[in-house]
């Protein structure tokens, strides 16, 4: 299960202070009260950003794993939120989806980036569409296009911050923001994806 690292590091400061260090879950998420045996369980790597590793915990009781993932970086994709948000821009920004594709990733045939692409714009806009319901105080009228919550929270990074002030909300908004299971057949979705519970894996020297 993936839950909220409070975290105002870029990706490089995180990378190189190596903040999972200092990551913490003071209690577990399925057991409150404790007694359920939650005990630190090492780290895993991330593809991208390179060097970056993500603290997790695992609960005896429950036979479940929880990682921390830091505001700066998406969830369930490579990356981070600022390259997202790269993406996303240029999408609103350009006169045709094609266009886009075509500055983004000229280095890769157009229906292949075009399928990277649109799934994460189709899940950003998604996220900003429920955050809207979910959030009228802040959102009520606004559409959902990162440029115009970027205008309404007079910010130039909307999404660590929708992360940050959506925090309660994150198991309903999809993935790279937040931290709901992808759909499967029926309409239901998948349950977290666990992580192996064995030994940490070794590190590895940059």
């Amino acid at each position: 299960m993936q839950l909220r690292y409070k975290c105002s590091l870029t990706s490089e400061e995180y990378v190189n202070q190596q903040a999972w260090r200092n990551a913490s879950l003071e209690r577990c998420p399925l057991h409150p009260k404790g007694g359920c045996g939650l005990t630190r369980h090492g780290t895993y790597p991330r593809a991208s950003p390179s060097g970056a590793r993500i603290a997790r915990w695992y609960c005896k009781l429950g036979h479940c794993t929880f990682s921390l993932l830091p505001d700066c970086l998406a969830a369930r994709l490579p990356g981070t939120l600022a390259e997202l948000e790269e993406v996303v821009s240029a999408v609103e920004q350009a006169a045709s989806l094609e266009a886009a594709c075509m500055q983004l990733r000229p280095d890769i045939e157009l229906p292949g980036i075009l399928r990277w692409v649109r799934r994460r714009v189709r899940a950003i806009h998604e996220a900003l569409n429920i955050l809207i319901g979910l959030m009228p105080e802040y959102f009520a009228g606004c559409e959902p296009r990162l440029d115009a919550f970027a205008m309404r929270l007079g910010v130039t990074a909307p999404l660590p911050v929708l992360r940050q002030i959506g925090a309660p909300h994150l198991s309903f908004l999809p993935a790279p923001l937040g931290f709901r299971p992808p759909y499967v057949a029926g309409g239901e979705t998948k349950k977290d994806r666990q992580h192996c519970p064995g030994p940490d894996p070794p590190h590895v020297l940059a």
